[in-house]
């Protein structure tokens, strides 16, 4: 650091020390009669940056300062010399003596009470305290008198080059859309520097790229960073590293520099169509497969990410439309293929689907990368299997006369084996429905025939339950319920519901009609009317 700091206050005294060579006659020495600061030595010569820094002047009625300048970072082996205070009160008889207060004044800046000279006696850094204000005095020597009023006057710390640019929010990270095209701005990034941004060009920074081209540039003055190529493809390469540096001096030569990084990251559009992995699909299911089972997945791959892979899946055709459907997995972003109705092997073995994936979301301004779909074949084998016999009907009515003989056959079930091995069949009755054991069934016909006596007026309907089981495959069984209606015969005399008693007078005429009787008639032919199915309106008119 001293080393760096030696070769910077060399270029900096250089070209001071030929412009005070060359340019004498710009020097300005006030009168010795008039208030003025006497400069001597090369050190002084040195300090010498403007005019406004050297000279004081003094009003009859009290003292009127100029700025002092002060070099920061000057080290040396003896204090650097400031400035000088003089008055016209001091005919040089050594009667006088300057008095310094204020900032720093004993600690920082000591003056020499008998010449007025002001020296710094430490190393100053404008980044610290950029000036202090102190006030100067002249006094009697002897009596401590003051000679004129104090005055206020600014010694400014000058600035030098002494601090690097720095980046004070890196690494940054930034993002910017793929395809962009040349010239998208991605970010902005700055450093700042502590040095006097008004001084000289020791904070004037040009910043520029050392890694990171040629895909991004960076304005050298505002340090917005653009796309230096067009179409950059995130699938080609999604993320860059760039090395930005920001440089004082105005870019030149023997300025500080400062570096950071920017990471930036293209983020995804939608300029890729879906894809299927293969454009033809095999699959093979069983005939006895259960409604809304998943047969098997189709899958198109998507180079996007996120919802700009999104793919739905429909079938556009096939023999197979009716019976299948497919169902978009968000998750998996692949196409579910489900059985929507019944198969069967022994009517239809293959089908024969045409899928499609297409994306979701579509941008139009890749519409020419298009079309942003794609299609494949699905071709779906049905499996064969042992499936239960199959009745006739789904449901069985038989109808018997309640005197029919025992054994006699009232009806008959039938049912089949569907599959190509066509298994015989056995018949039984399901007992839990026909406790009386009324009914018996031939095991190879199916052939119902009749156990113990019908009564219909115990019970007009029997409901027992057909089972049809495979003779080779015992566990392949069907049911089929069987309603038997006990049909009426005129098994049963008529009776009275009651005893009926009749009242005769004793002088009755033969043929006289007698009102209690005639109402027993009538209640006795109703009755019998009803139990022969005969009019009763008949019935009345005989009687």
């Amino acid at each position: 650091m001293p080393e760096r700091l030696a070769e910077m206050l060399l270029d900096l005294w250089t070209p001071l020390i030929i412009l005070w060579i060359t340019l004498p006659s710009c020097i300005y020495m006030a009168p010795m009669n008039q208030s003025q600061v006497l400069m001597n030595g090369s050190r002084l010569e040195l300090s010498r940056l403007s005019e406004e820094q050297r000279i004081l002047n003094r009003s009859k009625r009290g003292w009127v300062w100029n700025q002092m300048f002060v070099l920061e970072e000057f080290s040396g082996p003896e204090p650097i010399l400031v400035g000088r205070l003089h008055t016209d009160l001091d005919p040089g008889s050594k009667k006088i003596k300057y008095i310094l207060s204020g900032d720093g004044a004993g600690t920082i800046f000591q003056i020499n009470d008998i010449t007025g000279d002001i020296h710094a006696i430490k190393r100053l850094d404008r980044e610290e305290k950029a000036e202090y204000t102190l006030t100067a005095q002249a006094v009697d020597w002897e009596t401590n008198k003051p000679l004129e009023p104090p005055s206020e006057f600014i010694i400014k710390v000058q600035d030098i080059n002494d601090n690097a640019p720095e980046f004070l929010n890196g690494p940054y990270h930034a993002t910017v859309p793929e395809m962009s095209i040349l010239g998208t701005s991605v970010t902005n990034v700055t450093a700042t520097d502590a040095d006097d941004p008004v001084y000289g060009n020791s904070a004037k920074l040009v910043y520029s790229i050392l890694e990171g081209q040629p895909y991004f540039s960076i304005e050298p003055e505002t340090a917005i960073i653009k796309t230096a190529l067009p179409n950059m493809d995130r699938e080609a390469k999604e993320e860059y590293l760039v090395v930005i540096q920001a440089k004082d001096m105005g870019g030149h030569s023997g300025g500080l520099s400062g570096t950071t990084t920017l990471t930036v990251t293209l983020t995804d559009v939608n300029d890729n169509p879906p894809k299927f992995a293969q454009s033809l699909y095999h699959f093979s299911v069983p005939e006895d497969v259960v409604l809304g089972t998943a047969i098997g997945r189709v899958k198109a791959n998507d180079q996007d990410i996120g919802e700009n892979a999104q793919s739905s899946y429909d079938i556009i055709d096939g023999d197979g439309t009716a019976l299948f459907e497919v169902t978009s997995d968000a998750q998996a972003q692949d196409g579910v293929i489900r059985l929507r109705k019944p198969l069967d092997f022994e009517t239809k073995k293959s089908y024969t689907l045409k899928v499609e994936a297409a994306n979701v979301h579509t941008d139009p301004r890749f519409s020419s990368r298009g079309p942003f779909k794609d299609t494949a074949t699905v071709k779906i084998v049905v499996e064969d299997a042992d499936e239960p016999p199959v009745f006739s009907s789904p449901t069985y009515l038989l109808e018997v006369h309640e005197n029919a003989a025992l054994n006699s056959v009232i009806g008959q079930v039938t049912a089949r084996d569907p599959d190509i091995t066509s298994s015989p069949i056995r018949f039984s009755i399901d007992r839990h429905t026909d406790l009386e054991r009324q009914f018996n069934i031939n095991a190879d016909d199916g052939k119902i025939t009749l156990a113990t006596p019908l009564d219909r007026e115990l019970s007009v309907w029997h409901n027992i339950t057909i089972i049809a089981t495979e003779i080779r495959n015992h566990s392949q069984i069907s049911r089929v319920p069987v309603a038997i209606k006990v049909l009426d015969v005129n098994d049963n005399a008529p009776e009275f519901a009651s005893e009926y008693e009749a009242f005769l007078c004793e002088n009755g005429k033969p043929g006289q009609v007698n009102i209690s009787m005639l109402l027993m008639l009538i209640c006795l032919y109703t009755t019998v009317s009803y139990l022969i199915n005969l009019p009763y309106s008949v019935h009345l008119h005989h009687l």
